[in-house]
């Protein structure tokens, strides 16, 4: 499938992906590729089926391709102006054929999760004695390397060793769900972004990734430089919060309290935590017995930083041939032309990609603390 100076490679195969049929990719009609910071990612390849030649007289011949079988892997891979950049590595999770009586819309939808899907089939009892979460995280992650997965860990600021004389954690779900769990403890994500080769994927486990190049801007109401079909913003002034509550150490109460957000670099010149007149106090969450005063601030201070995520939200549309590039999400982005209030640098959270003959559109949300651009201009 190709448009004017992008191309899409498809590859497809049980364990080792390689590249697809020049049936399959005659027979792909739309490509849609959601990239999320939190949570696993998902495709959906829909293809048109028939039944006109002898080999088709008992099944349609993709349905019946054992390419196409579920929990094989896909590799979706996308040329910008010759330079490919990984879309997309996954497993097939489902299957729908819808025929149909009229000729040519018979169709066959294949979708599918990133390769952490494979972390979270197999439920088990985890027992990590006196290890922190980092190197917890790292054992599960390593174990599949058949998947090309490789960790990255951000240690969170303050950590609680369990000593087991005192305590031994234990959790009951898949590895996918553990993971998950020690996450939400910091206000981090865990997300696999695939790349940068075929069939290699990253294991980030830390806080929203806000570090390294911004992406090309967003440009909006600038004439011949406007790439951005449409934006808005939205302002929600009930998502920053502290957070107040106690936690034993030395024998005595102590009290836990949070005051701003944590996350580096700052985005907005007029963050809400410090600029509204009056922010949300919740109570510290539960923390398990025997865990220290440090577990109980790295867990308040993690509540806060993720409500603050959500105050300043942009959500727009562009068209990828007129932004020349994939945007990509669990990083930043410039905006340009939306006014003081709402340009500057902001996180992308997640982006939809879809994809058909003659068209490539991305939907894309984007957060940040609060509101004010904290540069006076914003590189294209």
């Amino acid at each position: 499938m190709s448009l004017l100076g992008i191309h899409l490679t498809l590859l497809v195969g049980p364990t080792v992906a390689v590249p697809a049929p020049g049936s399959f990719m005659e027979a792909l009609q739309r490509v849609e590729v959601t990239h999320n910071d939190e949570g696993r990612s998902g495709f959906q390849l829909t293809f048109g089926v028939g039944r006109s030649g002898p080999l088709d007289l008992m099944d349609y011949g993709l349905a019946s391709h054992p390419l196409l079988k579920p929990m094989n892997r896909v590799v979706l891979v996308v040329t910008f102006n010759v330079v490919p950049q990984v879309l997309f590595d996954g497993i097939i999770t489902h299957r729908t054929l819808a025929p149909s009586q009229q000729p040519g819309s018979s169709t066959l939808t294949v979708t599918g999760e990133d390769v952490s899907a494979a972390m979270d089939l197999d439920a088990k009892v985890h027992e990590h004695p006196a290890q922190v979460e980092p190197i917890i995280i790292a054992q599960l992650v390593l174990g599949y390397a058949q998947y090309g997965l490789v960790p990255v860990i951000i240690p969170p600021p303050s950590l609680d060793v369990p000593l087991p004389i005192q305590r031994t954690p234990v959790f009951r779900g898949t590895d996918y769900a553990y993971v998950r769990e020690m996450a939400n403890r910091y206000g981090y994500v865990f997300q696999v972004t695939p790349g940068p080769a075929p069939m290699m994927n990253t294991a980030y486990w830390g806080p929203p990734n806000r570090v390294g190049i911004p992406q090309r801007a967003l440009s909006v109401n600038m004439g011949a430089q406007s790439n951005v079909d449409s934006i808005d913003f939205q302002y929600n002034a009930l998502a920053p919060t502290t957070v107040k509550g106690q936690a034993m150490a030395l024998g005595r109460a102590l009290p836990v309290r949070t005051f701003a957000s944590l996350r580096v670099p700052p985005l907005a010149s007029q963050p809400a935590l410090l600029t509204q007149s009056r922010v949300r106090t919740s109570l510290l969450e539960d923390v398990p017995d025997g865990a220290g005063y440090i577990a109980a601030q790295g867990r308040a201070q993690g509540q806060t930083d993720a409500s603050t995520d959500q105050v300043l939200t942009g959500s727009g549309e562009l068209d990828a041939t007129r932004y020349g590039d994939m945007l990509r999400p669990r990083g930043l982005v410039g905006v340009r032309g939306a006014g003081f209030e709402h340009d500057g640098f902001f996180y992308v959270r997640n982006v939809t990609h879809s994809i058909r003959p003659g068209e490539y559109k991305q939907r894309f949300t984007l957060t940040r603390e609060g509101a004010g651009a904290l540069t006076p201009v914003v590189p294209p």
